[in-house]
């Protein structure tokens, strides 16, 4: 569903570095609910490739997995062709904006580093977002839960050492990510309360590869995060040239631990959970 990077390409290799980060933190929120997580019907909101589903399917009793891209939908698909057999995953293609399944059907939502892909218009007041949240509040059921896992600005600006690397892409996805604080404001507007979010500052997104300094020269390694998409050609190749300046006079490995030192500080993602009025 992404509005700008192109996953009918990304998805051959998305899987090699973005695991499925913060677990703990979504099972931790789903087990809130009134209905037991073993009974749960939950919705993956922009399943990607099923990194999420594949992870949760044994801990709820059914799992529908709704994605626009047609290559992401396939991959999971793939990965999960036995669950999607036994009736416990349903997979739909379809907009965030037009789900296709029934008001108040599912229990629990969960949404993973999608909502910046989504087009939208800041100075509006995000009316995709709205339109995309009134979505979720209909199909969930009343007193249901949703977590939604996405970055701050201050996490974009801080958190990631690459990202220094291409400063305009920085500020064209804070433009594009709904900081928290304005995620909160917009889920009471469709009618859920309690918003809470929570911040491990040890998940890193791309996991262990996130800190191969040399993975910027990688095509594959910078398909694991979509900021990539929003630079230039021209800000592209400038970032390569700064990264092998700093190779071939052997400063790239303190580059990277320079600016990632504020990621212990500010983490990486932030989970923002809220229940359903």
């Amino acid at each position: 569903m992404s509005s700008y990077e192109n996953y009918s390409k990304t998805s051959a290799s998305y899987d090699t570095t973005r695991p499925p980060q913060g677990l703990d933190v979504i099972r931790a929120v789903l087990s809130t609910n009134a209905v037991p997580l073993e009974a749960q019907m939950l919705l993956d909101a922009g399943c990607g490739t099923g990194q999420y589903t594949a992870a949760l399917i044994n801990d709820v009793a059914q799992i529908t997995a709704i994605d626009l891209n047609e290559a992401m939908l396939g991959a999971a698909r793939e990965k999960l062709h036995g669950e999607a057999g036994s009736g416990r995953l349903v997979f739909h293609q379809a907009s965030l904006e037009t789900l296709p399944i029934d008001a108040q059907s599912v229990d629990a939502i969960m949404v993973n580093q999608v909502l910046h892909h989504v087009a939208d218009n800041p100075e509006k007041h995000w009316p995709g977002h709205q339109r995309v949240f009134a979505e979720f509040a209909r199909v969930l059921k009343p007193k249901g839960m949703i977590v939604i896992n996405s970055c701050s600005h201050a996490q974009l600006k801080s958190g990631f050492w690459f990202y220094q690397l291409i400063p305009d892409a920085v500020e064209r996805i804070c433009r594009r990510t709904c900081d928290p604080t304005v995620i909160a404001e917009l889920l009471q507007g469709a009618g859920f309360c309690q918003t809470k979010h929570t911040v491990d500052t040890e998940i890193v997104m791309q996991d262990a590869s996130y800190f191969s300094a040399e993975g910027v020269f990688d095509a594959n390694w910078r398909s694991g995060d979509s900021i990539w998409a929003l630079a230039t050609p021209n800000e592209l190749e400038a970032a390569l040239q700064q990264a092998r300046q700093l190779a071939e006079t052997g400063e790239l490995e303190s580059f990277m631990s320079q600016h990632d030192a504020a990621r212990g500080e500010v983490g990486q993602l932030t989970f923002s959970s809220a229940q359903k009025i």
